[in-house]
């Protein structure tokens, strides 16, 4: 590990403080759970895992790294009186919507179909208020100008479109190209709505994650072999991994630069080990000089997902964006047609 690297985690530790009595237990009770292990004698990371719970990536107003025990019963308790009240029948007589200029996903799908996981994340026995654990307040650091440029430089060249013009200027997850938000990574984190879970298929030489979201497969080939060139950035970019005793440490360039989080810069180190019998912990840190003030990064507990990952085809967006792109031409020859009327009056 890099003597960065190294320094970055052990502030991590710091900032969590100290264990509590609860999660030193916890943690007496794993030592004495044995790590399954490959033919080869690694860890064997294989199965279906989850990263969805109710902790947000960032954490919230001025709370502290961890909930309380009354925080987490009141959290989960929301949680379950929405579940309950969302399964109910709907009323079949109800009036329609009312329109509107913007629609969200909550206006597309019956609750039925989110997954946002029925508890907090809790690792090592701590519940946390956020994904991230460094910085201390658990929040992605400030841009830096630099990065601020890019990104004003980039809003004005889409400026003189129109953002039904071309498909290109459609969001990346709406073509079927990568998913909403960053759930394949890296870093891998979770959608906040569903789909945030993953397959992992291990050999002595390749890691292979498949992300349920949009069917993303990322490849992490292990060993030190050649890197990709700099201009080679596939989407989720050149990943490679080795073994520091029972950890799989990754770390990713070359990434492309259309994913979130993402500059020519940017690496991305992880870290996989098993937590449990039912848990893998997944820890990132994200280092950018060009685009952060400061590198971040956190812990996620990944846990099994007892039921089968399905297929996830994208259909609705290898068919519909040919009607959204149809739609705004419809709409602009009758703005066109009520133009040519009114000179005509």
């Amino acid at each position: 590990m890099s003597k960065r690297m190294a320094m970055v985690f052990l502030c991590v530790t710091v900032a969590l403080g100290v264990v509590s009595t609860a999660a030193a237990q916890d943690r007496a009770s794993e030592a004495e759970w044995e790590v399954p292990r490959t033919p080869d004698g690694r860890p064997d990371l294989q199965g279906i895992w989850t990263n969805q719970s109710m902790t947000p990536t960032q954490r919230r107003g001025d709370q502290g790294p961890v909930y309380t025990p009354e925080e987490v019963a009141e959290i989960e308790r929301g949680y379950a009186d929405r579940e309950a009240s969302a399964a109910q029948a709907s009323d079949p007589n109800r009036p329609p919507p009312e329109p509107k200029n913007t629609i969200s996903v909550a206006d597309s799908y019956n609750d039925v179909y989110f997954q946002r996981g029925n508890g907090v994340a809790v690792v090592y026995g701590e519940p946390r208020t956020s994904l991230i654990t460094f910085p201390s307040n658990g929040r992605i650091p400030p841009r830096t100008p630099e990065a601020r440029a890019r990104r004003a430089e980039s809003r004005e060249a889409r400026g003189q479109f129109g953002q039904y013009d071309h498909p290109e200027l459609r969001p990346l997850a709406e073509r079927c190209l990568t998913s909403y938000g960053s759930p394949a990574g890296p870093p891998m984190l979770p959608t906040g709505l569903y789909n945030s879970n993953y397959i992992i298929v291990q050999t002595p030489d390749h890691v292979l994650i498949m992300t349920e979201m949009v069917h993303d497969a990322r490849i992490i080939r292990i060993g030190d072999g050649p890197k990709l060139p700099p201009h080679i950035r596939p989407w989720m970019g050149d990943s490679w991994g080795h073994w520091e005793g029972d950890v799989l440490v990754v770390e990713t360039t070359n990434i492309h630069p259309l994913q979130p989080y993402s500059s020519a810069e940017m690496k991305v180190t992880e870290r996989f080990s098993r937590m449990r019998e039912d848990a893998v912990l997944y820890e990132f840190m994200v280092d950018d000089p060009s685009t952060y003030a400061e590198p971040w990064g956190g812990q996620i507990p990944m846990t099994t997902m007892p039921d089968q990952m399905y297929e996830y085809a994208c259909q609705e967006g290898n068919y519909a964006l040919s009607a959204v792109l149809s739609g705004a031409r419809y709409q602009e020859r009758m703005e066109a047609e009520e133009a040519n009327d009114s000179r005509r009056d």
